[in-house]
Order: structure tokens, then sequence, then C-alpha cells
């Protein structure tokens, strides 16, 4: 008798949540409040613990818009946006179209989102192969990829089905602005 080694598709046996039924798995505690989790493609995904230096610059960089946009924008922190069905991500930080309800009544979505930010010390690879995409397919049209290892940011723009289609380059000693709001332009020194 010959033993035969079966094995299954990529497909087999995977389940994708919803963000529904997401929302109702940390509803009933199924997870720890302190984890750091995300739903990604139907998938829930653990985030990576944040360490000093990309914490130090999330903090910094959200001052700088605070200071900056003041009552123009909303700084979301990270907190889950809503991007489809199957993809509730946390984006360390999301400028957001001002709203007086501070976003109580439901997630923003991709029509509220001026602008996403990563920020990445061991996850850069993630952040520009996975999560820039699934956010360019899903139409949000600027999204700035903070290396703090190499102290570079990465700019996407011109999103498409496949990702953005522009990609630029800041390095020490330039600035930076938002497509969305242009004439505010943040110094390298404000944001790192």
């Amino acid at each position: 008798m010959t033993a035969q080694l079966i094995t299954p598709s990529s497909t087999f046996n995977i389940h994708k949540f919803t963000v529904q039924q997401y929302e109702l798995i940390l509803e009933a505690g199924v997870f720890a409040e302190s984890d750091r989790l995300e739903l990604i493609n139907g998938e829930i995904r653990v985030m990576s613990p944040i360490g000093r230096k990309h914490a130090v610059c999330v903090a910094k960089t959200a001052r700088a818009f605070q200071i900056k946009l003041g009552n123009q924008a909303f700084i979301w922190t990270q907190n889950p946006i809503l991007l489809s069905n199957y993809f509730q991500p946390q984006p360390d930080l999301a400028i957001l179209k001002w709203r007086d309800d501070f976003y109580a009544e439901a997630l923003p979505t991709p029509d509220d989102i001026l602008l996403i930010i990563e920020v990445a010390d061991s996850t850069i690879a993630y952040d520009r192969d996975v999560k820039s995409p699934l956010y360019a397919a899903n139409g949000i049209s600027e999204m700035w990829l903070f290396d703090v290892n190499k102290k570079v940011v990465e700019g996407y723009s011109q999103p498409s089905a496949s990702g953005y289609k522009r990609m630029q380059r800041y390095e020490q000693n330039e600035t930076l602005a938002m497509m969305a709001l242009p004439d505010i332009v943040f110094s390298w020194e404000e944001i790192f």
C-alpha cells in the first residue's frame, strides 16, 4: 500500500471574516483588550508591538498635524477605519475631514480620509506590500510611509486597483505637504 500526501489548495478551509463578524468577535471578548488586531482581507491579523522609535514618531507627527491643521481636519491616531466589508485596518494616523461628532456615528470610510500615515520600524515590507496596495484599491488618495530606521518617508498617490501609481521619497531637509491641503507644509524636523 502506498501512502499519498494530500495537500489542500491555498483557498481550502479558509474562513474570511466580515467587519460585522470581526466586531462581534471583539465584543464577545475572544481576544484580550490589550491585543493589537486589525482585519485585513477578512483575516484577523496580530499587529506588531509598538517600539519606542515608532511611538515617538507617531506622537511627534500627530502633534505637528494637530498644531498645523487645527480644526481643518481631524487626526485619528491608531484607530480603526472602515474600507470595505473585509478590511478594517488601524493605520498609525489617518487625517480625516472634520466632523463635529468625532466619527461617533460610524467609522471613517475612504470618502472621509485625506491622508493615511503608516509608521514602520519592523513592518516596512508589510506596510508597503500589503497595506499600501489595499489602501490604493479602496480609493485612499494619499499615503505616507515613515521608515523610522532609515529616516525616510515614501509618499504614495494616484491610487488604482493594483496599487499607487506614484511614489516620491522624502529625506532630511525636505518638506512635505498633503495633496488635500497643499498650503500646509511640514518640515522634516517637525515630523521626524
